[in-house]
């Protein structure tokens, strides 16, 4: 049986909320193993809070925690004994692991990534692709979000088939519909890169390219695959986060302001918490570090356990249906690629 790895001390509510959302992950599905990366006393204290198959979980027990104040390269090279170190290690090293899920330091996740699992031959830049909700009821997956803030036209291209084959991977898309995130629509928009980029994209078989999209389209437009180089698409982000808890902390607000405004909530709380649900972009997981050797799901550092069960989720989904082998594919086919050593 597959096993995915979840560093239980990564993150600002660990061990707690992590390992909370790992034994739901679970609790839901019966076709994977847990392994849970910490300090062992304090893991097992958690989960003698819960009642669970035993035999599905293993605790491998670790000294040492990356922080966010550590300098992430420092960090992996000098917290050997870390959850994230040990668990990036156990992913490569053990061929029935499948995936590996942190909420801890960005940076560390990034840099453990590419020192100790590596990249896909043919990747020139690995790149991380959460999935945002949208109005249609899915989800666009945004690619890069801030792995790269300096890209080449290259590398966007490349963003683009490894989201179309996660959205394949793990939605099920067999042709999503990609759109270049810009300042306008029209083909001459943008700067040098973006309008390389352009014509590369156009000229790609491998997707379904729909020209140039602008920031409000991750949500209301109609694609699948938002491609950003990481300093734009960690703006979006951020923005669509900003956007979610504006409208929810004004929402409360104006319903409290009165009796009259409190009852008109009790009729309108169901459509409320739908609109919330749909800007809570965290609910869907993490993000996924495409271009690795392995699966690897960054989770935001304030992630509860609502947001740890869809990252195992999308783990073992990316794992069991090819994903790794799927990009493979899809760099050596376009020709669009560079030789990375082993």
């Amino acid at each position: 049986m597959v096993k995915i790895i979840v560093d239980a001390m990564g993150g600002d509510n660990a061990p707690a909320e992590i390992v909370k959302g790992a034994l739901e992950a679970l609790e839901k599905r019966q076709d994977f193993k847990l392994i849970l990366t910490g300090d062992e006393d304090i893991v097992d204290r958690e989960l003698e809070k819960y009642k669970f198959d035993e035999s599905r979980v293993e605790v491998v027990n670790c000294s040492q925690v990356i922080t966010n104040d550590d300098i992430p390269t420092q960090a992996v090279r000098s917290k050997r004994d870390s959850s994230l170190v040990v668990g990036l290690k156990r992913l490569k090293e053990d061929e029935s692991v499948g995936g590996f899920v942190s909420a801890g330091s960005t940076g560390a996740v990034l840099t453990g990534g590419v020192m100790l699992i590596g990249r896909i031959k043919g990747v020139m830049r690995p790149a991380l692709c959460p999935g945002i909700p949208n109005v249609r009821g899915t989800q666009t997956f945004l690619c890069d979000c801030g792995a790269n803030a300096e890209c080449k036209p290259a590398y966007l291209a490349q963003f683009a088939m490894m989201a179309t084959a996660y959205a394949r991977a793990t939605c099920g898309i067999e042709r999503a519909r990609v759109g270049l995130l810009n300042n306008g629509t029209e083909e001459h928009k943008g700067d040098p890169l973006h309008q390389e980029a352009y014509k590369l994209l156009s000229d790609l078989p491998a997707i379904d390219f729909v020209g140039n999209v602008e920031g409000r389209d991750i949500m209301y437009g109609d694609i699948d695959v938002a491609v950003s180089d990481g300093f734009s698409g960690n703006i979006a982000l951020k923005s669509i986060e900003g956007c979610g808890k504006t409208v929810a902390d004004v929402l409360g607000r104006e319903f409290r302001k009165s009796l009259g405004s409190k009852m008109s909530y009790l009729f309108a709380r169901k459509q409320i918490g739908a609109l919330q649900s749909m800007l809570d972009y965290s609910r869907l997981g993490g993000s996924v570090f495409l271009g690795l050797k392995k699966v690897v799901v960054k989770c935001h550092g304030s992630s509860k356990a609502k947001s740890i069960t869809p990252a195992v989720f999308q783990a073992l989904d990316a794992y069991r249906n090819g994903l790794i082998a799927d990009i493979g594919n899809m760099l050596a086919e376009a020709g669009l690629s560079e030789t990375v050593g082993e």
